[in-house]
C-alpha cells in the first residue's frame, strides 16, 4: 500500500525556490518524490532518520549533493516533506 505525500504551503515554496534555482534537477526531484510514495525505502533514497534537533525525522536523497527531510506519520501512512536542499540547507 503506497504511502501519501502531505505538502505544506511551506514546503511547497521552499521546493519551488529550489526547482527555480536547480532546474537540471526536476526530473530526480520527481523521481525521489515517486519512490517515496511508493516505497520509502527504497535504496537510491538512501533513507536516513535524524538525530539531535532534527530528531523524529527522516532524509531521502534527491542525488548525492541534495536531500529532502520527511517526517513520517506511520498510522496515516502519510509523508511530509519538510526541506529540500544541499547538506547545509537541509541540516541547520
Amino acid at each position: 500500500m503506497p504511502y501519501q505525500l502531505v505538502f505544506t504551503e511551506t514546503y511547497l515554496k521552499l521546493a519551488l525556490r529550489f526547482l527555480k534555482r536547480h532546474p537540471a534537477l526536476r526530473p530526480q526531484y520527481a523521481k525521489a518524490l515517486a519512490l517515496l510514495e511508493v516505497n520509502p525505502h527504497h535504496p537510491s533514497l538512501r533513507l536516513q532518520a535524524l538525530s539531535g534537533k532534527h530528531l523524529g525525522l527522516h532524509s531521502v536523497s534527491i542525488n548525492l549533493s541534495y536531500r529532502i527531510t520527511v517526517e513520517f506519520v506511520i498510522r496515516d501512512r502519510q509523508i511530509i516533506p519538510i526541506n529540500v536542499g544541499d547538506h547545509d540547507a537541509v541540516y541547520s
